[in-house]
């Protein structure tokens, strides 16, 4: 069976699917599922919302029926409201699921844009517990060894210069966690 499983992160709040009755439902499934197996099971709720003080509003409850993990859209959240959403996560004992959507527009074109190694950058400095880093197939897909760069880079206290997979210098990030 499956351990976690996670909103997609287009699911916010629409008529046909509020995010309350999407959390109260996913966690009485998570719960359910936990009776069943005796294991630990958990579910990213995305809280990525239209404004900061809807975004703690979304984590408060996730957090106060009991969720141990939430999900955000860090690039569509932006910079300042992600970072404070992490604090919030360590503040109250919660993991951090980060995606990436919206990346493409930024990312994808060689002749603008933004690399998503210097993404993936900003994010470790911003923090997170698990990154949607991408994949070798599917609607995430990359290149094999740049997208094993960004997950080096995610991960290690020290990595390597290896331009085949986009890290153009040595990086020590000494004790900054991955």
């Amino acid at each position: 069976g499956l351990d976690f499983t996670k909103d997609d992160e287009n699911v916010n709040s629409q008529p046909f699917m509020r995010w309350r009755d999407r959390f109260l439902f996913v966690q009485e499934a998570i719960e359910k599922a936990e009776a069943e197996t005796g294991e630990r099971k958990g579910h990213y709720l995305n809280v990525t919302a239209p404004d900061v003080e809807e975004m703690y509003k979304r984590a408060e409850f996730a957090k106060e029926i009991g969720s141990r993990i939430i999900m955000s859209d860090y690039l569509t959240l932006g910079w300042a409201a992600h970072q404070s959403l992490s604090k919030w996560c360590r503040d109250n004992g919660m993991l951090l699921h980060v995606h990436r959507a919206m990346h493409g527009v930024i990312d994808r074109n060689p002749k603008h844009g933004i690399n998503f190694r210097v993404l993936a950058e900003l994010l470790r400095l911003m923090g997170g517990d698990h990154l949607h880093s991408g994949k070798m197939v599917g609607n995430l897909e990359g290149d094999r060894e740049a997208t094993l760069g960004w997950i080096d880079l995610m991960r290690d206290r020290y990595v390597k210069e290896d331009r085949s997979r986009g890290i153009f210098f040595d990086q020590d990030w000494g004790q900054m966690p991955g």
